[in-house]
């Protein structure tokens, strides 16, 4: 491995130098919220591509046999790397997302119409050299691991020779900038607010019958976008009018993906665990007085207190299946944390994961977050399936990284945004549980989806 400090220049700026360059992943901590959005990830240029579609995985296009999860531990222990200290925790390996759909590789579902096969299950792609961000030390590195190569010289020299590679790059591009001339709108959901209500209604009478505990239920933004439309500019826009410490720009080909998360899904370091589950949203106040109420109502609600603990429960028993006996604790319930457009109710549960497991299993075992399907899992994922209707795709699925080194950081895919050819989609939903008023589980979707709109629809997308 070879490792090159260089000058500080800001994360959002090298993804602009890099933005043309092959399967770009920014893995931004937009904003520092307390411990959380210490470090950020540029990368692009990767030495090999992981697929999954319709469950079956690929490699640099070729097709493998066996089960896709397995098929990803294989690959990755091919390339694996002893941890450096003192340098962020993504130090090479493979980074991109895991879709919602990815759950069908889990657990037989129903049916959904097809979807824009442009979006598959997941697509992981794997990066020798990486660009890493210490936000607290104001300090960052090219990490340059030599993969593939596996002679120890010629790894050496390639580590070497592609770390010169995104030194000249970051020297001599010009940083992109654009534009867009005018908004981006004409949204339709596949819900109204009468048939969400309803859809909600139905979940609150599933509730009653015993059948489950909550549901998530979202709804979905589509749009198509103009041929002037600047996926960079929209992203630093967005990243402006909604920062997150969990966000995350892809431009993989035809497909963009744009993430404002507030959500860690998994982190996993040293062995440790850790998820930080959001359940509990409330819109906020521009004025500071009204805007304290509203975050003192959350903190009080009985309905999204008992949502969380509930969720919480459900990331316990995810996790001890993974994790030693006894370890798995939740050192936060329900604590408060405020973001641009809401403030949340987030818990963290940790834990140590065992031996004999690794970031694969831990990800299988607890794929997809039990935040964003419900209680119990797997009869919440069918009940989203028979309502929406329609695939979520990216949206509550990960977003992150798995390093060579074993260290693992993934988002829960929410607050984001997919661009595929001429169509944007996004999707906004809330947690129903028997407490619930439908029409305030409504105006949730609408709280959280705005400054997704904002960012469309702004006349001209600056960059910061």
């Amino acid at each position: 491995m070879h490792v090159r400090e260089l000058k500080w220049v800001e994360p959002v700026t090298a993804m602009r130098c890099l933005a043309q360059r092959a399967h770009l992943t920014f893995l931004d901590s937009a904003s520092r919220h307390g411990s959380l959005g210490r470090y950020s990830y540029v990368t692009c240029d990767p030495f090999g591509t992981y697929m999954v579609a319709d469950g079956q995985a690929t490699w640099n296009g070729i097709s493998l046999k066996g089960d896709p999860w397995n098929v990803l531990r294989s690959l990755l222990a091919k390339y694996s790397l002893r941890p450096r200290s003192a340098l962020p925790p993504f130090q090479g390996g493979a980074a991109g997302f895991f879709s919602y759909d990815l759950n069908r590789t889990l657990e037989r579902l129903p049916a959904i119409p097809s979807f824009d096969q442009c979006v598959p299950q997941s697509i992981l792609h794997f990066y020798d050299v990486v660009i890493s961000y210490d936000h607290t030390d104001k300090r960052c590195w090219i990490i340059s691991t030599g993969w593939p190569e596996h002679d120890p010289e010629r790894q050496k020299y390639r580590a070497l020779r592609r770390a010169d590679e995104f030194a000249t790059l970051l020297a001599n591009s010009v940083p992109l900038r654009g534009s867009l001339s005018s908004p981006v709108d004409g949204w339709l959901s596949n819900f109204g607010r009468e048939t969400y209500v309803a859809a909600a209604r139905r979940v609150i009478d599933l509730i009653l019958a015993g059948d489950i505990f909550q549901a998530n239920i979202a709804q979905r933004f589509r749009t198509r976008i103009p041929a002037s439309f600047d996926p960079v500019a929209f992203y630093c826009r967005l990243r402006s009018v909604n920062p997150a410490p969990f966000a995350a720009f892809l431009r993989y080909g035809q497909l963009t993906i744009a993430s404002s998360s507030p959500e860690r899904f998994l982190k996993l370091d040293d062995r440790i665990v850790e998820t930080r589950p959001i359940k509990g949203t409330i819109a906020r106040s521009a004025n500071s007085a009204e805007d304290q109420r509203l975050a003192s109502i959350l903190v009080r609600s009985q309905k999204d207190r008992a949502e969380n603990v509930m969720i919480v429960d459900l990331l316990r028993n995810d996790l001890s299946r993974v994790c030693t006996a006894h370890s798995v604790e939740v050192p936060v319930l329900c604590g408060l944390e405020s973001y641009a457009s809401v403030h949340h109710l987030v818990s963290t549960v940790t834990g140590e994961l065992a031996q004999g497991e690794d970031a694969v299993s831990l990800l299988r075992a607890c794929f997809p977050g039990g935040s964003i399907t419900g209680a119990p899992k797997v009869r919440s994922m069918e009940v989203i399936a028979e309502i929406e209707r329609v695939a979520r795709q990216v949206y509550c699925g990960a977003i992150g990284f798995i390093g060579f080194n074993g260290h693992m950081d993934t988002n829960v895919a929410i607050r984001t945004v997919t661009i595929c050819d001429d169509v944007a989609e996004f999707h906004a939903g809330s947690g129903i549980t028997a407490l619930s008023d439908p029409e305030a589980e409504y105006e949730e979707t609408l709280a959280k989806a705005q400054r997704i709109f904002d960012a469309f629809a702004a006349d001209t997308f600056g960059v910061s």
